[in-house]
């Protein structure tokens, strides 16, 4: 025998299914990231969707309001206070006339700049009129939206589920890329744990967790690989917002990501009682940064470069080996560009401040060394100090100087004379050669002749 539901039984169902729909949503808002606000109001779109969709009328505004505790939800229909000031409200004609009027409206173009923009009409179905408004509201005045609470359905047609369907995955996505946007823009100028995703030609794709970044060639260390699953740590460059989610581009090569490392290594440059000035980069080659203390008693240099180094290795490690040079701060030029061109060991400093150059003289045997190789020493002091640097060497016994234009000068001199003696040396083998062949041929020719001789 069948046993009778008691009242208390559909309390107790209700309540569970209640309990359910409500955890379904907190299990939604955490998966996607997105808040409960944006799911509920995602939720009653959806609903005014599908009910104006079965029981409303085309034009209407009609919007719902769900309730998470019971699940059940009331729909208003929605009409906006209006006056002529506000709408066209146009009188009914014969159908011919009405038919001529629509046919007309649709070959009149306004053209001009400055035309008279035409009002909208009068639709019953969104618009109320002062004089009806106030029967349902007296203080009603234009411009006030009055809602009629419509009846309550609970069962919908296949093509307004299917309708729902589609606003809720619509609304749920575009929330969820308005969230990661949010999220990975306030990131923006960090460094971030990322694995190797997948290689498309020289495009670098790395996950990032909730989304996916770009790294660009440009943006890429040269003579680095990167495989499928390997770890690396990238600087958030910049988001844009895209139709598919968030556009991040990353990189490896801005000078900022070893500013980033560093405050990551070093506790007194997160704290700020160690400051990075400047920064000049040639990524996977070589970095010059200058440093400060805001405190006395802190040493920059050995902050930054740690107990034997571990923390300078740290960085150098994670950037593939790229050489880091840590100079003093000095606001005395001179002993800033002196302390930028290190290892070189700098003799006399002079400055034009108007031009923003400077002359720096340093030994012979110095000049290769401050240079550096293919001048990348100097390039790099250069835009560490923000002026144009120009070295000269001096002999040891305080002779003439030579500049880097000058030795460069002598090197392409001797390499000529080089290439010319080689030149010589070509021409006076092949003047041998030649002799050799005229012999030869002198020694064929007195050979057949005596051969003729003997026949004779």
């Amino acid at each position: 025998m069948a046993k009778k539901r008691t009242k208390k039984d559909e309390e107790n169902n209700s309540g569970g299914r209640t309990g359910d729909f409500s955890s379904a949503i907190s299990a939604l808002c955490e998966e996607k990231g997105i808040s409960k606000e944006k799911v509920v109001e995602t939720i009653e779109a959806a609903l005014s969707a599908a009910y104006k969709k079965d029981y409303g009328k085309r034009g209407q505004n009609i919007r719902s309001e769900f309730d998470e505790l019971t699940g059940g939800a009331k729909f208003f229909l929605v009409k906006e206070v209006v006056d002529e000031t506000m709408r066209e409200f146009m009188e009914e004609t014969d159908e011919a006339d009405k038919k001529t009027d629509k046919a007309e409206e649709k070959k009149q173009i306004d053209t001009e700049e400055n035309a008279e923009e035409r009002l909208p009409r009068f639709n019953p179905e969104r618009d109320l009129i002062l004089e009806e408004a106030k029967k349902i509201k007296k203080d009603a005045k234009v411009g006030d939206i009055i809602e009629t609470e419509l009846e309550q359905k609970t069962d919908y047609g296949r093509v307004a589920a299917q309708t729902a369907k589609q606003v809720i995955i619509q609304r749920i996505r575009e929330a969820e890329r308005d969230a990661m946007y949010d999220e990975y823009k306030n990131k923006e100028g960090e460094i971030l744990n990322g694995v190797v995703q997948r290689v498309e030609g020289r495009n670098i794709f790395v996950d990032l967790g909730k989304s996916v970044g770009v790294l660009f060639p440009s943006e890429q260390i040269e003579r680095e690989n990167y495989r499928v699953g390997q770890r690396i740590k990238v600087y958030l460059q910049k988001v844009d917002a895209g139709t598919k989610g968030p556009g991040i581009t990353l990189s490896r090569t801005n000078p900022e990501m070893v500013r980033k490392m560093f405050e990551l290594e070093v506790p007194e440059i997160f704290s700020g009682t160690v400051e990075i000035k400047s920064i000049a980069r040639e990524a996977g080659e070589r970095t010059k940064i200058a440093v400060s203390s805001t405190e006395d008693g802190i040493d920059p240099i050995g902050s930054c470069v740690g107990q034997k180094g571990t923390r300078v290795q740290a960085v150098i490690d994670e950037l593939g080996g790229e050489k880091i040079d840590i100079v003093m701060w000095n606001d005395d030029i001179s002993k800033f560009i002196s302390g930028a061109l290190s290892p070189a060991k700098v003799l006399k400093v002079e400055i034009n401040e108007e031009r923003k150059e400077a002359s720096v003289s340093v030994l012979e045997d110095q000049l290769s060394l401050a240079i550096g190789k293919r001048g990348q020493n100097v390039r790099l002091a250069a835009k560490l100090t923000g002026w144009k640097i120009d070295i000269k060497g001096l002999a040891p016994s305080g002779g003439e100087q030579v500049s880097a234009d000058e030795e460069g000068k002598k090197e392409e001199g001797s390499k000529k004379e080089e290439v010319s003696e080689t030149e010589e040396s070509k021409k006076e083998i092949s003047e041998e050669v030649k002799e050799e062949k005229k012999e030869k041929k002198a020694k064929k020719t007195k050979e057949t002749k005596e051969a003729e001789n003997k026949e004779e």
